[in-house]
Formats: C-alpha cells, sequence, structure tokens
C-alpha cells in the first residue's frame, strides 16, 4: 500500500511559542493544520490561498479529530444498536469474528495488524451489510473510536479491483486532517495489499489538469475534490464502485459541503455503494442523509440519556474574576479533589473576536494565578492544533496535571474517571446571551461519570444569576447557593 501527494510540497512551518508563562505548551498556527506522519508530508499554508473548502476551521471536526486521537483502542458503545433494513423480510446477519466475512488474506493479515481481535459492537452489524454481493447502501450512526472508520475502509478495499489503474472508491472528510487520519487507516488495514493504493484530494497537492490519475482509492474533501472531478477533469466519477461521505453532522454544519458533496454524489453511477457516517442524527443530519444515500439501510444508536441526579450542584455570587478565583481557592482549601475541569466562557463564533480574546486572556490569567499557588494545571484552547490537545487531554488522564482549564466545549465526550469536580467559571450562553443548556449538561457531565457521584460549582456575578435560576429551572434541579467565606460550610460538602 503506498500514498501520493504531488512531489514538491514544503512542509509546515514551525509552531511559535506560547508566552513565557505557559514555556511548557506550545502556540500553534491559527489553523489546525499539524499531522505528522512518515508517509503523508504536512503541505504549506501558503499553496494554495484560493477559497478553499478547509481553510476555516470547524470546531466540531476538530472534536471528531481530538477523539481519534486520543483513542488508542476501542471504545465498546453501551447505546443499543436499532438495524433499518431496506428490505425487511431479507435475512439480518451480523458476525462474532472477522473470520466470518470469509475475506481474502491480505485483509485479515491487515486487521489483524491493526490490532482488531474480533468485530466492535457497530462493525458486528454493518460489515455483513457493507460486504454484501450485490453491493448495500448504509446510513450508520456511529461515535468516534468504535471502528467506523476501519469498517468502510474493509469495504472500500474489498471492492478494489488491484489490476484496473484507475479511481474505483472515493471517500469525503470535512476536513484536511481528517483526511489524512482516514487515509492512514488505509495505508495501515491495507499494507499487505501490495497493489491498491491511495492518493489524497487535499488543500495543497496540486495535480497538473491532464495528470492520469493510477491510484485506485481517493479520500479528500469536497470542495478539492469536486475542483478534481468537474474542473480538472482528473477523477471519472462514473467509474467509482464505493462513495463514503464520513462526519455527515460536520459536513453539513460547514457552510458549501452539503451542496459540494450532493453534486458529487449526482455524477456517481446508480450501481456505485454509497455508505454515510454520522457521529449524531439530528434532524438536520437525517434529511440530509436521506437526499443524498438512496434506498439505505440504516444502523442507528440509541441516544445517550446524560442525567445531573448523582451530580450536587452549588453557585457561587462573585463581584469580578479575583472573587471567582478567591472562592475556588476556598473550595480548594475545603474539600478533597481528585482532578478538575474548568471551563470559562464557551466561544461562540468566529465574528466575535473580542469574546474570543477576552475568553482566551481569562483563561490565561486564571491558569497563571493556579501555577504560582502551585496548582499542577494544563491549558486547552481554541488556538492549539488538535495534536496538541490530544497531548494535553492524554497528560490530563494520566494524572500529570490535576485541572484542566478550557475555553471551550472540546471535552465533550472525553471520560476521565478521576474527575470529581466541573468547576464553570463562566456560564456558558448562547449569541443571544441565553443559557446554553445543552453546553450546560455536557459540561457537568464531565464528572458523576461510571456510576459516581461528583461535584459542580458555578462561579456567577450578580447581573447573571437570572441565567443560571433559567438553567436550575429548565433541568428541574436544585443549585444551592454557598458562601466562599464559611469553610465550615465548604468541609461539609461531601461526593
Amino acid at each position: 500500500m503506498a500514498s501520493l501527494l504531488w512531489e514538491g510540497d514544503p512542509g509546515a512551518a514551525e509552531s511559535e511559542r506560547l508566552n513565557s508563562h505557559f514555556s511548557n505548551l506550545t502556540h500553534p498556527r491559527k489553523n489546525l493544520r499539524v499531522i505528522k506522519s512518515t508517509t503523508v508530508p504536512n503541505l504549506d499554508d501558503s499553496i494554495d490561498n484560493t477559497k478553499e473548502d478547509e481553510e476555516d476551521v470547524v470546531d466540531l471536526a476538530a472534536n471528531s479529530l481530538l477523539n481519534k486521537l486520543i483513542r488508542q483502542s476501542l471504545v465498546e458503545s453501551s447505546h443499543r444498536v436499532e438495524v433499518l433494513q431496506k428490505d425487511p423480510s431479507s435475512p439480518l446477519y451480523s458476525v462474532k469474528t472477522f473470520e466470518e466475512l470469509r475475506l481474502k488474506g491480505e485483509f485479515l493479515k491487515g486487521i489483524y495488524a491493526m490490532g482488531f481481535n474480533r468485530p466492535s459492537k457497530i462493525q458486528e452489524m454493518a460489515l455483513p451489510m457493507m460486504l454484501a454481493y450485490p453491493p448495500q447502501n448504509l446510513i450508520a450512526q456511529s461515535q468516534s473510536g468504535t471502528g467506523k472508520t476501519a469498517a468502510f475502509v474493509l469495504a472500500m478495499l474489498s471492492r478494489v479491483n488491484a489490476l484496473e489503474l484507475f479511481p474505483q472508491c472515493l471517500c469525503l472528510a470535512p476536513t484536511y486532517e481528517l483526511a489524512l487520519q482516514t487515509g492512514r487507516v488505509v495505508e495501515r488495514m491495507g499494507k499487505f495489499c501490495v497493489d491498491v493504493q491511495v492518493m489524497y484530494a487535499i488543500r495543497g497537492n496540486q495535480i497538473p489538469r491532464g495528470t492520469d490519475i493510477t491510484k485506485q482509492i481517493i479520500i479528500g474533501t469536497p470542495g478539492t475534490v469536486l475542483d478534481w472531478c468537474f474542473k480538472r477533469k482528473l477523477i471519472d466519477l462514473t467509474k467509482i464502485r464505493v462513495f463514503v461521505l464520513d462526519e455527515a453532522d460536520v459536513m453539513i454544519d460547514t457552510q458549501g459541503f452539503s451542496d459540494q458533496s450532493i453534486r458529487i454524489q449526482r455524477a456517481l453511477p446508480s450501481e456505485c455503494q454509497m455508505l454515510l457516517f454520522s457521529a449524531t442524527f439530528e434532524d438536520s443530519v437525517w434529511k440530509f442523509a436521506e437526499r443524498i444515500i438512496p434506498d439505505p439501510n440504516v444502523i442507528k444508536l440509541r441516544k445517550e440519556e446524560l442525567t445531573l441526579n448523582n451530580i450536587r450542584q452549588y453557585y457561587v455570587l462573585c463581584g469580578n474574576r479575583k472573587d471567582k478565583y478567591q472562592a475556588l481557592c476556598n473550595i480548594y482549601g475545603g474539600i478533597t479533589i481528585g482532578q478538575a475541569i474548568i471551563f470559562c466562557q464557551v466561544r461562540l463564533c468566529r465574528a466575535q473576536t473580542s469574546l474570543q480574546l477576552e475568553t482566551r486572556r481569562n483563561a490565561k490569567w486564571l491558569t497563571v494565578e493556579m501555577m504560582q499557588d502551585g496548582h499542577q494545571v494544563s491549558l486547552l484552547s481554541g488556538e492549539l492544533t488538535v495534536d496538541q490537545r490530544a497531548s494535553i487531554i492524554q497528560r490530563f488522564r494520566d494524572g500529570k496535571e490535576k485541572v484542566l482549564i478550557t475555553t471551550n466545549v472540546c471535552a465533550r465526550g472525553i471520560d476521565v474517571k478521576q474527575v470529581t469536580i466541573v468547576v464553570n467559571f463562566d456560564l456558558p450562553v448562547n449569541q443571544s446571551e441565553e443559557p446554553d443548556y445543552e453546553t450546560y449538561l455536557h459540561r457537568i457531565g464531565r464528572t458523576g461519570r461510571f456510576g459516581k457521584k461528583g461535584l459542580a460549582f458555578n462561579m456567577i456575578e450578580v447581573d447573571k444569576l437570572s441565567l443560571l435560576m433559567k438553567i436550575q429551572d429548565h433541568f428541574n434541579s436544585n443549585i444551592k447557593q454557598l458562601d466562599p467565606e464559611d469553610m465550615d460550610e465548604i468541609e461539609k460538602i461531601e461526593y
């Protein structure tokens, strides 16, 4: 298995350093573009300054990539898998071993070399459908870490005729980094398929018009693939046998991606197998999926019910950020804390530059204060690359830092068993300055996991108290006021 980026692409610029207070962290380039690989060199940011689809960083895509990087092994989903077959009368197959799929030897060797011993819950149901003859279309909901990428990569590899030297499988990913991550799975699983090659249709990989592409698997982002197919005439879509649309929820969250993906899909032959994957299935995702994937089988996960029942919630009225920090110090001095996550104001949108800067200043200020007081602290902010975020989260998981301060919600879905306390240094609000209930739920849901009890503390300015009361009413929960000067009261707090 070989991969190809066009020759002559220079490497990415080195990261700048953060200020002296953060000598142990690095300040990356503005966009999330640092992915090191022995087979795929980084591309220079300045190669293509055209209106490119992946120029803007998408938070959902960053979160997806982050989850891929920090999960070193399969995560067994606790969700119940629901299967809706295109033909309800046909038998429903599932497998417990990869051998049951009757794969070629080189595929099995690649699977086992990647560390897969048996199919995950999603793979048990999805692989028989994806590998069936005649090919069947599939819409599947799957969380990161459940083996979803390996499943559709196996489907692509199984459909390739290595003797035919033209693109036969096409996979769309929403960002440059996610495309490279998928490509690495293709390279690892297909390393024993010596005559099958993968090529990247991503930002900066400039292919001259009229080039004869002989690679069988193309992985790219919608804008670049669209350019290669319709403008440069590099890919003949009528010869594509498998079309994969990954991270559909990220696709529809990004302006232009939906239309670009649909335009590509409409040029595919009717016999092309079409596979769509999404971590979530809101109404907008479902409508998009039904529009782009004809006559599909469907695999869905029963929605996880987050609960606040085992989390004791408190609030502290404060005048300013110094008051908040003093209250935080008193809480630390009065109760035993395993590890804690502290959330500063969530970033609302790219246009609110002043809010972003103020949020980062608050987070950095808080980090410095806690470091100077002897706490082991790490900072997770939007200006870090995904690689750097993954490294920080792994250090936190390993217990090397006891406090994680974050300026956004990228910790959603990241479970650390030792987290006993979550602090909202700022309440999460939406663009209308109303409470962001879902973000609040997911923030304090970082504690009280794995059947344990947890604590959540909200540092509230007096003029924000009405927002907290709305949150209390929304969840029909009790958020108790805490006097930060009453150490006796603080010491009575139990998990």
